[in-house]
């Protein structure tokens, strides 16, 4: 077992920190899990995506269910509490306290076994829902819950929620799904909780155990307080809020304690895996998505909706609409509208007759259109029509956090309310008059198919008078959802949130009833405590409040350009609100699409994803001295991995932009620790592969020689097994210096091309199609050969050098070249270094905000050419007929996205273009070189990107926009990759 040792805080107790090393070593001696007690892993673990942190003593990682067992049972031992956590994912704080808490994701994520037969799974509870649909779907099977949250929300976090979705208008929650349940007790039993008769029951209550008390004692407290349950309960469906006593006190011959369990939030017992049913997944799906000019007119629209038997009725406002039309990662939606909609209503038909569901469509636009509903119907029919419409639909969560000002946070305290959809108008009008008497903004979005909006007011927890109009506004929206009959939690459940108000909510007999049922399953208190039932106040434990004012810290990157909010002309706070902008709702654990988090997706470690670097780094940045804290070793241990693919920026709802802050990170460490010998030299790479070239083909002979790249390997730290780039003598600007005036008319102006540092003196070919394909389209090209854009020194932390870099480039660039004329190049990583990093290095430079204002991507000005007629590829090139692969670069992606390349492949004739979805290549420019980091690189290029190109016959033709993208393709598949630009050239000059 693997233990990460670290020091305790000075201001922790002296018998804290023994209690802590004496937990610590007896875990390490029963576990084989990981055991990790460091200050900031803790700190990792002391928040979840609610609004509240509490640090925990420690973190374990089992492997299996005996050693969840014997976390249990040493934490038990020392009278520590037990915190299960899946994804850590929770809105209303269920997955943190102060004990020791249990990630079950890391390790227990396996599907044991998938009977199509019977329609089940048998799946560890660290298993997430996307993870099990894709192993599903090839038998026509899915899991029928569908939460937003499905690409990195687990099974087990599932079942301590009883999460619902947009889907459970037809499929119900998740206690509708599950069989059976192998849990681990509080006094570490382990046991399964499944259906069965009376006379099993009988038989199981006479065993001398924990086990047997609950089949003794738990059906007395039902028929005790039988009166109780059947008037405490609210009357509406859909719960996730208190103990399901309910659900025994319907069934008289039958007792499942596996479906009581579920919604329990790890207070009666910890899932270790789970025997859930699946259901038949819908070959075909159709949308309409009504068009509103007000909130309230989306939602009156909802009953015509529910008579035409949908999968799902979803609300968005306009908030989350203009905010998705502020990201790359969404804005494609607004392609779609019609006008400027105040709200959309999405509407869900799935099936497996087409007609059938045609038929609800037409029948729904008719009912609508009938009854004066909305202004205009989009209709979704293929999957092309509705993937930007799900994107958005699935993000509102995250949408609605990107809104947040420094403190100033869209919370979940009032975001789970249910109420039949026949009183949704009215009752969604009260709550709006509420909000609007405490002067408070909301965005508006959810569920109106089962009357759950997902509610959420903007407020800063670090003003003590928003702490109490929260809590004003929570206990008023309370009584307000319970006279419509309504639940308070409807699939986010109780946790720290809402758990205060379950004894009002359910009434004294009732809750006396729950309270029984936790002190039968956990005498001592040690699961969970404080969740549902004994609970704190919901203003305790919040996590801004609980963060200390940033002590000044100047900064060399300037974080209000990146978005940071608040922060002070020294510097103070602004990097920490940067790093604090993360609300941990973990889009950044997903697996299987986009990009973000590539190191996550190989080591699947809560450290090694963006939220977590982020909230390291707000634990160093809270420190007394910041600076000092920023040359942590652990902290950079943190660090390391971030391949600093710049995704989170795009992918991040919030745009936590961990590139930027890890330059920054690093800058400071030097400051500490001094420059690394390979630092200097990656920080160079422009002079390096100068001289490489300038001495091809001598300088290619080390790569070749196995001596050498041990020794390489031993003395800076060169991976061996990685092939080192080919230098060319005949470099691009020794082509363009030497060769021949060309005589193409000039109709465009002038366009100066960046000569990036690594195509230029490695791949020149590809330099030379850009500059004769833009002479080609009628532009003068001036090339910019002799600066660096700094890309390299910012990716090592020589953040001055690149600052220096920027400087000299943006005055040479801003003093030769004509103003408004454009800046292009073909390596993403340097050209988008001058739109982004340049204004972080210098937001107050004119030339450069001019010159980042001039960047465009050299394939929208081939575009432009070929629409307009000034460049024609041939229509018989040896590409017609051909499959083009592509892959888009990382920065590109965060930046700008890929339509500019996709639309320039799409116009060479005769080929059909498929963009892979196969995240992050792993490269990333001088990572996969170093001897450390080989190992992740090429298991992110393993993921999905390997797999997807070696999937691909020979004749397909791969293309990839960046540098080391083509580096990592060769590697890892034999397999060459074009730049866009060469394939233009061939098809444009190929007889």
């Amino acid at each position: 077992m693997t233990i990460t040792r670290g020091e305790r805080p000075a201001h922790e107790s002296a018998e804290n920190q023994e209690l802590a090393r004496t937990l610590q070593r007896d875990l390490a001696r029963d576990l084989d899990g990981e055991v990790q007690f460091d200050d900031y892993t803790r700190q990792l673990f002391a928040r979840d995506a609610s609004m509240y942190a509490i640090t925990p003593l420690g973190v374990v990682f089992p492997r299996n269910a005996d050693d969840v067992a014997a976390a249990v049972a040493a934490a038990a031992a020392h009278r520590v509490s037990v915190v299960p956590r899946g994804a850590g994912t929770s809105l209303a704080g269920q997955t943190v306290g102060p004990g020791l808490v249990l990630d079950l994701s890391r390790y227990m994520n396996n599907i044991v076994e998938l009977d199509a037969g019977s329609g089940t799974a048998l799946v560890e509870a660290g298993v997430v829902q996307d993870q099990l649909n894709r192993a599903a779907s090839p038998w026509g099977l899915m899991f029928g819950p569908d939460t937003s949250t499905s690409n990195r929300a687990t099974i087990g976090g599932m079942i301590g929620n009883n999460s619902a979705g947009s889907g459970s208008v037809r499929h119900g929650m998740t206690i509708d799904h599950v069989r059976e349940l192998d849990v681990v007790l509080s006094d570490a039993s382990r046991v399964r909780l499944d259906r069965v008769d009376e006379a099993t029951r009988a038989q199981r209550a006479t065993r001398p155990t924990l086990e047997g008390a609950l089949y003794r004692e738990l059906p007395e407290i039902v028929r005790a307080n039988y009166a109780a349950i059947a008037d405490g309960f609210p009357a509406h469906w859909r719960r996730a809020c208190g103990y399901r006593l309910d659900r025994l006190a319907r069934e008289d011959t039958v007792f499942d304690l596996a479906k009581f369990v579920v919604g329990s939030e790890g207070t009666l017992a910890v899932a270790t895996s789970a025997l859930v049913d699946l259901v038949p997944k819908p070959s075909r799906t159709v949308i309409a998505v009504g068009h509103f000019t007000s909130v309230a007119g989306a939602i009156d629209a909802t009953q015509d909706a529910l008579a035409c038997d949908p999968a799902a009725v979803e609300l968005m406002d306009r908030t989350i609409l203009d905010l998705s039309r502020r990201k790359i990662e969404y804005a494609s939606l607004g392609d779609l509208l019609n006008g400027d909609p105040e709200a959309l209503l999405f509407v869900s038909f799935s099936g497996d007759d087409e007609a059938e569901l045609l038929g609800q469509l037409k029948r729904l636009t008719g009912l609508w259109s009938r009854n004066g509903h909305g202004y205009h119907t989009l209709r979704a029919v293929t999957p092309a029509q509705q993937a930007s419409l799900l994107k958005v639909r699935k993000a509102g969560l995250g949408l609605l956090m990107a809104a947040s000002e420094g403190t100033r946070r869209p919370l979940a305290f009032v975001e789970d309310t249910a109420v039949d959809p026949i009183h949704l108008t009215e009752y969604t009008r009260r709550f709006k008059e509420v909000l609007d008497r405490h002067e408070m903004t909301a965005g508006f979005y959810g569920h109106c198919s089962v009357g759950c909006l997902h509610i959420r007011p903007y407020l800063d927890l670090t003003d003590p008078a928003d702490v109490v109009k929260m809590r004003s506004v929570a206990v008023e929206i309370k009584d307000l959802v319970a006279e419509y009959g309504g639940v308070n939690s409807s699939e986010h459940g109780d946790g720290l949130a809402r758990s205060e108000f379950n004894r009002e909510i359910f009434g004294d007999a009732l809750y006396d009833a729950m309270q029984q049922v936790k002190r039968l399953f956990d005498p001592d208190n040690v699961l969970n405590p404080g969740k549902i039932v004994d609970a704190p106040s919901m203003t305790d434990n919040l996590r801004d409040a609980a963060l200390p004012p940033a002590e000044p810290l100047r900064t060399r990157l300037s974080f209000e350009v990146i978005g940071a909010g608040a922060g002070s002309a020294d510097g103070t706070g602004a990097m920490r609100a940067a790093a604090d902008r993360c609300m941990n709702i973990g889009l950044c654990r997903k697996s299987g699409s986009g990009t973000m988090c590539p190191s996550y997706m190989a080591t699947r470690k809560e450290e090694d994803s963006t939220r977590g670097r982020a909230a390291a780094l707000v634990k160093a940045l809270s420190e007394p001295d910041p600076r000092t804290a920023l040359g942590d070793e652990r902290l950079h241990e943190v660090l390391d991995l971030c391949l600093m693919c710049k995704a989170c920026k795009s992918e991040c709802p919030l745009g936590v932009d961990m590139a930027t802050l890890k330059s920054e990170a690093l800058s400071h460490h030097h400051d500490i620790h001094g420059v690394p010998l390979r630092s200097r030299l990656f920080g160079s790479i422009r002079f390096l592969n100068r001289l490489g070239s300038a001495t091809a083909p001598l300088s290619n002979l080390p790569g070749r020689i196995p001596l050498v790249r041990r020794l390489m390997d031993r003395t800076v730290g060169i991976a061996p097994a990685r092939p080192l780039p080919v230098f060319v003598r005949q470099n691009l600007t020794r082509w363009f210096r030497r060769r021949k005036n060309t005589t193409h008319p000039i109709t465009q102006g002038t366009v100066t091309y960046l000569a990036d540092s690594f195509t230029t003196f490695t791949e020149p070919d590809i330099g030379r199609a850009a500059v004769q394909l833009l002479e080609l389209s009628g532009w003068d090209v001036r090339l910019e050969s002799g600066v660096c854009c700094g890309r390299s020194s910012l990716s090592k932390g020589l953040v001055d050098d690149a600052k220096n870099k920027a400087r000299h480039l943006a005055d040479t660039l801003s003093k030769a070249t004509e103003a408004g004329s454009p800046v292009v190049g073909c390596e993403p990583s340097c050209l988008m270094t001058l739109r982004d990093e340049h204004l972080s290095l210098l937001p107050d430079d004119p030339a450069v905000k001019d010159i980042a204002g001039r960047v465009r991507q050299v394939e929208e000005l081939l575009v432009e050419a070929i629409d307009d007629g000034r460049l024609r590829p041939r229509e018989d090139s040896w590409l017609a007929g051909r499959t083009l692969v592509y892959h888009g670069h990382c920065h590109q992606k965060a930046e700008v996205g890929t339509a500019a390349t996709v639309a320039l492949l799409n116009r060479i004739p005769g080929v059909s273009v498929v963009e892979l979805d196969a995240g992050c290549c792993g490269m990333a420019g001088s990572f996969g070189f170093e001897s450390e980091h080989y190992d992740v690189s090429m298991t992110v290029g393993e993921d999905r990107l390997f797999p997807a190109i070696t999937a691909e016959p020979a004749e397909t033709v791969v293309v990839a926009t960046g540098v080391s993208c083509r580096q990592q393709i060769f590697h890892g598949t034999a397999r060459d990759a074009w730049h866009p630009v060469q394939l233009l050239w061939e098809a444009v000059t190929s007889e």
